[in-house]
């Protein structure tokens, strides 16, 4: 006989009255992908550096035993351990061992001048610094400088014998070299730390954005968020068991995209990258059999115009690639499928832990000519599978039409969304708005559901009335068998009021001149898209490889007079 009231809800509010319990709740943390890692495949090699191999099961003894070399600093909780390193297995390592610790992770660019770099100390409050010897110079200002506030920050020193130079410790510098903690508290199985944490909304890593205008951005991310990020990068890049991983994105932007924790999750072998020079990379892939590997197009496009390049990068199998950020060129991406290599292109900020938007190629593709297809795989897509909502709004904060051509700015919701701006409330308040992270970026949704981004707001050129994005003439420019790099901004016109302005670079031994290139974009845009003016020369670019178009827009400025 049916009841007259449901069972189910009176049964949830019992069970929601009740406290929950360590049996049927445990905190979210990525560390605990590499306990289970080293469990079930303690002989697996985990981790490889040139002639250094390290299986799971050592890959967390070390791991373990550098948790509690750091714990021995006399550091207090949560404190900020900052790392100044390349893809070494150290810096892999620092992905588990700080937060196990009980502190917090920052990695900090290798490419960033001294000053910023001391600036980036100062404000996280630095307790530890884990730092390359060759790039200690680097560091040696903000060190002195936080020694001189009476925060004396204790240094690590990693020794690696393939770095290009060795520079001498100075004599007002106290360090303790990486391997020499290592052994002074190696550690077995029973004394190991446990990969728990007491709350998953706990601080787990600040990642300070590129600061392409004033001082950069601390990016606060919470175990939750990368624990969460690691299982929809799996679910939706489709991340198998045991991939072989080539670390090509550098570990300090994102947490290298989480891939740390995504790879060290699927039992994979991590082949680690001090330096990225072409040839050695297509060695790398032969010799350890790569399937995995992400890259900025500028890597792509490295590697696809090396005269070294091979035939296929993996003879075996396919070669899958994650790529973020502007659009690979379509030569690029057709030289890269010819070379045995599946691009999957994602997009993401730091501010959302990384690709929350992924172009997952859709089965009607395949049938779809090989230019059609670089086209569908440059947009940037769907959601990734732990992305709760992404909108685009209109200026009435509404969401804008599929329809292909209305722009909208990118609106983010999900746990991969940061905490905040550390010490920047403003900041945090500015970007957190009626329930939504807001990108700053501007796209279009087209009729099938998928995002493409067209600009940044501030990069949106307007000339008599009209709305011209400063992308779509980029990727006009690439479509030319000349163009190395592109970049276009706004500049001012009497008539237009602006108009648009391209700075490109062209390849080695390529020529090509004002005229040609307009008329080619001509080809491929309306006639008020096409630039007004071309300037050849190399771009200026930030510590992370963007080109800084506002350097561009006060050179434009100046041409206009």
């Amino acid at each position: 006989m049916p009841t007259d009231k449901p069972v189910l809800p009176a049964l949830y509010n019992t069970l929601a009255a009740r406290d929950t319990d360590a049996a049927n709740f445990v905190a979210l943390t990525p560390i605990a992908f590499l306990s289970r890692t080293a469990d079930i495949h303690p002989q697996l090699p985990g981790v490889v550096y040139n002639d250094q191999v390290h299986t799971w099961s050592q890959t967390e003894q070390r791991c373990q035993s550098m948790a509690a070399g750091l714990q021995s600093l006399g550091l207090a909780p949560f404190s900020t351990v900052s790392v100044l390193a390349f893809n070494t297995p150290e810096m892999f390592e620092a992905h588990f061992f700080v937060p196990l610790s009980g502190m917090v992770l920052n990695t900090i660019n290798t490419r960033l001048e001294a000053d910023t770099i001391s600036w980036i100390l100062d404000y996280a409050e630095a307790g530890a610094l884990l730092v390359d010897r060759e790039l200690l110079p680097q560091a040696l200002p903000g060190l002195r400088a936080a020694k001189a506030k009476g925060n004396d920050i204790k240094v690590i020193l990693i020794d690696d014998a393939n770095a290009n130079e060795a520079p001498a410790i100075p004599e007002d510098i106290q360090c303790i070299r990486y391997d020499d903690l290592l052994a002074q508290h190696s550690r077995n199985r029973e004394q190991y730390l446990p990969t728990t944490v007491a709350d998953e909304l706990a601080p787990l890593s600040i990642n300070f954005t590129s600061g392409t205008s004033g001082r950069p951005k601390g990016v606060v991310y919470h175990h939750r968020g990368s624990y969460l990020m690691t299982l929809g990068t799996i679910a939706g890049w489709a991340v198998p068991r045991h991939p072989k991983y080539l670390y090509t994105v550098p570990m300090f932007h994102c947490n290298g995209w989480g891939h740390v924790w995504t790879m060290t999750a699927m039992a994979g072998t991590i082949t680690c990258l001090r330096y990225i020079q072409p040839t050695h990379v297509f060695d790398l892939m032969e010799q350890q059999k790569i399937s995995h590997f992400g890259g900025a197009p500028i890597v792509l496009n490295m590697l696809a115009n090396d005269e070294a390049a091979p035939t296929r990068l993996n003879p075996q199998n396919t070669v899958n690639c994650m790529t973020a950020g502007a659009p690979p060129p379509a030569t690029v991406l057709a030289k890269m499928q010819d070379m045995g290599c599946e691009v999957m292109h994602v997009y993401g900020l730091t501010e959302t832990y990384g690709h929350i938007l992924q172009a997952e190629p859709q089965p009607s593709w395949q049938q779809k000519s090989a230019g059609e297809n670089a086209e569908l795989k440059a947009r940037q897509g769907i959601r990734f599978p732990m992305t709760d909502a992404v909108e685009l709004m209109g200026s009435d904060d509404q969401p804008v039409p599929a329809d292909g051509e209305t722009m909208g700015e990118i609106v983010i919701r999900g746990n991969t969304v940061m905490t905040g701006y550390l010490k920047n409330t403003e900041a945090t308040d500015e970007a957190f708005r009626n329930g939504w992270f807001w990108s700053g970026d501007l796209a279009v949704r087209h009729a099938d559901g998928y995002i493409q981004i067209k600009d940044r707001a501030k990069d949106i050129i307007i000339s008599g009335g009209e709305n011209i994005s400063s992308i779509e003439i980029e990727n006009a420019l690439y479509k030319h068998p000349g163009v190395g790099e592109a970049a276009v901004v706004s500049m001012p016109h009497d008539k237009w009021g602006e108009t648009p302005c391209a700075f490109v670079q062209l390849r080695d031994g390529q020529t090509a001149t004002e005229e040609e290139l307009i008329e080619h974009c001509l080809q491929h845009l309306a006639r008020f898209k096409r630039p007004g003016k071309v300037i050849f020369g190399a771009l200026p670019k930030t510590a992370t490889g963007k080109i800084q178009k506002y350097e561009l827009r006060k050179k434009a400025e100046k041409l206009a007079g």
